[in-house]
């Protein structure tokens, strides 16, 4: 077993990783001129690339670092951007160049080390970064993380490194260095552009323990300051060597308990931007009236669902959890609960906004039958109840009970919504396998491809399985799909990929989010990208 690290002072996460809907508790105020304010989450971690799977951290390291490659708003097709070129013959062997004049805001440059040694970094198995299974396709990452024997959930230890760093990664030159993988992996260009690729710099070697104090990154903004469970607040960085300059002053993310609170503090005028707008707000498009033309409803690489614990007696049966799926009528909840602000999901893989992919992997399961259900429900002995978890501060409460209410009414069992006080006792649940059946999941995805959203959380050990689902069927059909010599290839592989899932129903896909968002008076140019931020870097205020 092996354990993921945890701080002491840990307050409310999610996953780049599991999707934080938590905003909560925070006051308003007038901002500081040339500074936007955000709703945001406390990080679950130090703010370091490779320990940061969660909105709460992830939106500020996006704002604070940029990778190799960035992604365009409105395709999300990747572009480079420290990257000046990522070349393959083969889709194993790539050699990367960067662009000359990239520096961190330490004043120190962006170099090929830079990269090489974070990513070895966050690989390597004693440092416990959560993200270290994003390097899994290099060669030597088993030697740096060794494969846990019974996996998260089992008593073994799992071996020490034999190496500690991956030996797929070489060093050119400052500008030039070259990544060789386990196998050909056509998307792994796409992958470059998450924040678990960042660089860091030398000053993080030198002492981490510093770093988490005062992070340092080569994006747009830099770290300024920060109050637990209040803000943190970054600042524009001048030399900034990316395409878009910032037109802003530097940026403010306010941290709320309550979504309601930060909705009413933006229709006040004492917020300037909120990333997902509450129930209360979406009934009868009651923001429209609200906001007038200040806010946006867009569809975004995001989908929630039930994970189950596998672990879980009572839960070991896939017919139980194929049960639980098809008495879900997934089109009232998102009409009435979400005013259709979110779309019913028909597979573990959202439509519509990963291109070249075709949705619809979970089949019947995801149909709404409940005759089917309760005959399915009734072979395997299940007599309930079903408690969903979820924290109770993320506004999650009405559409959990709608669920529970249909899982009565269709299968004649017990459903209670289970609440966690914060996101951040919620985390140390999956953490510690501690959940009785389902619970609450929500992801946005890393980039765009599909392979995010199944193998970052069905492969065995991957880093957001709070299942601790292993399948050697599934993590076979990824392999095949992973080592496809086109992304076209690829994703038909993957959409095999997801039968698997279909059949064992690890969870249960519930809908895919659309961003509905809302800005201020104060905003000029105000648009989301694929992963439901406000873009700072084309965003103005208004004079």
């Amino acid at each position: 077993m092996r354990k993921r690290r945890l701080v002491a002072w840990v307050a409310a996460p999610l996953a780049v990783g599991l999707l934080a809907s938590a905003c909560g508790g925070g006051g308003g105020g007038a901002a500081e001129d040339g500074i936007v304010t955000v709703n945001h989450t406390e990080p679950q971690n130090p703010l370091l690339p490779g320990n940061t799977n969660e909105t709460g951290g992830g939106n500020v390291l996006k704002a604070m670092f940029t990778g190799l490659v960035d992604y365009d708003e409105k395709t999300t097709e990747p572009y480079n951007a420290v990257a000046e070129s990522i070349t393959s013959d083969d889709n194993k062997v790539f050699k990367i160049k960067l662009k000359p004049g990239w520096t961190f805001h330490d004043d120190t440059p962006v170099t090929a080390n830079s990269f090489v040694k974070a990513w070895n970094y966050a690989a390597y198995a004693p440092n416990g970064q959560s993200n270290s299974s994003f390097f899994e396709h290099i060669q030597g990452y088993s030697e740096v993380n060794p494969p846990d024997p019974d996996g998260d959930a089992g008593p073994a230890e799992a071996p020490q490194p034999t190496a500690q760093e991956m030996s797929g990664l070489k060093v050119i030159d400052d500008l030039n260095f070259e990544v060789t993988l386990d196998a050909p992996f056509a998307t792994f260009p796409v992958m470059l552009g998450y924040t678990a690729f960042s660089p860091l710099p030398e000053s993080f070697f030198a002492d981490p323990k510093a770093f988490e104090e005062h992070p340092i990154g080569n994006g747009p903004f830099k770290f300024d300051s920060r109050q637990p469970n209040a803000f943190i607040k970054l600042t524009t960085y001048d030399k900034y060597a990316g395409k878009n300059k910032p037109q802003i002053k530097g940026i403010e993310f306010r941290i709320y308990n309550e979504l309601e609170t930060a909705y009413q503090d933006l229709v006040s005028g004492n917020l300037d931007f909120v990333d997902q707008l509450p129930p209360s707000a979406l009934v009868g498009d009651k923001w429209k009236s609200d906001l007038q033309d200040r806010g946006e409803s867009k569809p975004i690489l995001s989908n929630n669902a039930l994970q189950v614990a596998l672990y879980a007696p009572e839960y070991k049966d896939p017919r139980v959890r194929q049960a639980i799926s098809m008495s879900i009528d997934r089109e009232q909840i998102t009409s009435t609960v979400f005013q259709n602000a979110y779309e019913p999901a028909n597979g573990w893989v959202p439509g519509g906004v990963i291109p070249g992919y075709q949705d619809g992997g979970c089949g019947e399961f995801c149909e709404f039958n409940p005759e089917k259900a309760k005959q399915l429900l009734a072979e395997t002995g299940f007599k309930g109840p079903v408690l969903i978890d979820s924290n109770s501060d993320g506004g999650h409460k009405e559409w959990i009970e709608a669920i529970c209410g249909q899982v009565k009414n269709n299968l004649g069992v017990d459903c209670v919504y289970n609440p966690v006080p914060t996101f951040a006792e919620f985390q140390k649940i999956h953490d510690e396998n501690a959940h009785q059946g389902p619970f609450r999941f929500g992801w946005l995805g890393d980039y765009p491809a599909a392979e995010t959203f199944l193998g970052k959380i069905y492969r065995t050990g991957a880093s957001s399985n709070y299942m601790r689902y292993s399948s050697p069927e599934f993590d076979a059909a990824m392999d095949r799909a992973d080592q496809a010599p086109t992304e076209e290839e690829a994703n038909k592989l993957y959409a095999e990929a997801e039968k698997v899932l279909a059949k064992d129903m690890p969870s249960i896909p519930l809908w895919n989010q659309k961003a509905v968002v809302g800005w201020s008076e104060r905003l000029e140019g105000a648009t989301v990208t694929f992963d439901r931020n406000l873009n700072f870097e084309t965003v103005k205020l208004k004079s």
